[in-house]
Protein backbone atom coordinates (compact mmCIF):
# COMPACT_ATOMS: atom_id res chain seq x y z
CA UNK A 1 0.00 0.00 0.00
CA UNK A 2 2.84 2.45 0.68
CA UNK A 3 4.69 1.44 -2.19
CA UNK A 4 1.75 2.12 -4.32
CA UNK A 5 1.18 5.60 -2.40
CA UNK A 6 5.22 6.62 -3.03
CA UNK A 7 4.64 5.38 -6.60
CA UNK A 8 2.12 8.34 -7.28
CA UNK A 9 3.61 10.98 -6.08
CA UNK A 10 7.61 9.67 -7.21
CA UNK A 11 6.73 9.03 -10.79
CA UNK A 12 5.33 12.43 -11.10
CA UNK A 13 8.15 14.46 -9.14
CA UNK A 14 10.42 12.31 -11.40
CA UNK A 15 8.70 13.29 -14.75
CA UNK A 16 9.28 16.75 -14.12
CA UNK A 17 13.05 16.76 -12.88
CA UNK A 18 13.82 14.83 -15.78
CA UNK A 19 11.76 17.14 -18.46
CA UNK A 20 12.84 20.32 -17.02
CA UNK A 21 17.06 19.72 -18.47
CA UNK A 22 15.04 20.11 -22.05
CA UNK A 23 15.04 24.01 -22.89
CA UNK A 24 17.25 24.95 -25.41
CA UNK A 25 20.60 22.90 -25.50
CA UNK A 26 23.66 25.60 -25.38
CA UNK A 27 25.41 26.20 -28.76
CA UNK A 28 27.52 28.39 -30.43
CA UNK A 29 27.55 29.97 -33.69
CA UNK A 30 30.41 28.38 -35.78
CA UNK A 31 31.09 29.49 -39.99
CA UNK A 32 26.83 30.67 -40.14
CA UNK A 33 25.87 27.17 -38.47
CA UNK A 34 24.87 26.59 -34.76
CA UNK A 35 27.33 23.89 -33.40
CA UNK A 36 26.70 22.15 -29.85
CA UNK A 37 29.15 23.07 -27.48
CA UNK A 38 29.61 19.10 -25.73
CA UNK A 39 30.95 18.45 -29.50
CA UNK A 40 33.54 21.30 -28.86
CA UNK A 41 34.34 20.06 -25.30
CA UNK A 42 34.98 16.75 -26.39
CA UNK A 43 37.28 18.41 -29.40
CA UNK A 44 39.61 20.20 -27.18
CA UNK A 45 39.90 17.54 -24.26
CA UNK A 46 40.85 15.12 -27.09
CA UNK A 47 43.55 17.28 -28.29
CA UNK A 48 44.40 17.73 -24.44
CA UNK A 49 44.80 14.20 -23.95
CA UNK A 50 46.60 13.73 -27.13
CA UNK A 51 49.14 16.16 -25.59
CA UNK A 52 49.16 14.56 -22.13
CA UNK A 53 49.78 11.13 -23.69
CA UNK A 54 52.75 12.59 -25.81
CA UNK A 55 54.19 14.33 -22.21
CA UNK A 56 54.03 11.01 -20.39
CA UNK A 57 55.34 8.91 -23.58
CA UNK A 58 58.23 11.69 -23.76
CA UNK A 59 59.04 11.23 -19.68
CA UNK A 60 58.19 7.73 -20.11
CA UNK A 61 56.03 7.56 -17.51
CA UNK A 62 53.11 5.60 -19.36
CA UNK A 63 54.44 2.20 -18.15
CA UNK A 64 53.81 3.13 -15.14
CA UNK A 65 50.21 3.78 -15.45
CA UNK A 66 47.27 1.35 -14.69
CA UNK A 67 45.63 -0.61 -17.90
CA UNK A 68 45.23 2.69 -20.93
CA UNK A 69 42.43 1.41 -22.28
CA UNK A 70 40.80 2.56 -18.76
CA UNK A 71 43.16 5.54 -18.28
CA UNK A 72 42.51 7.18 -21.43
CA UNK A 73 39.10 7.24 -22.30
CA UNK A 74 38.64 8.57 -18.13
CA UNK A 75 41.02 11.14 -19.00
CA UNK A 76 38.96 12.60 -21.70
CA UNK A 77 35.77 12.34 -19.94
CA UNK A 78 37.30 14.64 -17.18
CA UNK A 79 38.91 16.60 -19.02
CA UNK A 80 35.73 17.07 -21.20
CA UNK A 81 33.46 17.39 -18.08
CA UNK A 82 35.67 20.26 -16.52
CA UNK A 83 36.56 22.34 -19.96
CA UNK A 84 32.15 22.25 -19.84
CA UNK A 85 32.00 23.46 -16.32
CA UNK A 86 34.84 26.48 -16.64
CA UNK A 87 33.77 27.52 -20.13
CA UNK A 88 29.73 27.46 -19.90
CA UNK A 89 28.85 27.08 -16.63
Amino acid sequence: MLVREFRKISLPCLALIVSSGCSRAPSIEFIGTFFPVWMLCILAALVITGLIRAVLVRWRLEQKLGPLVVFYPSLLVAISCLLWLVWFS
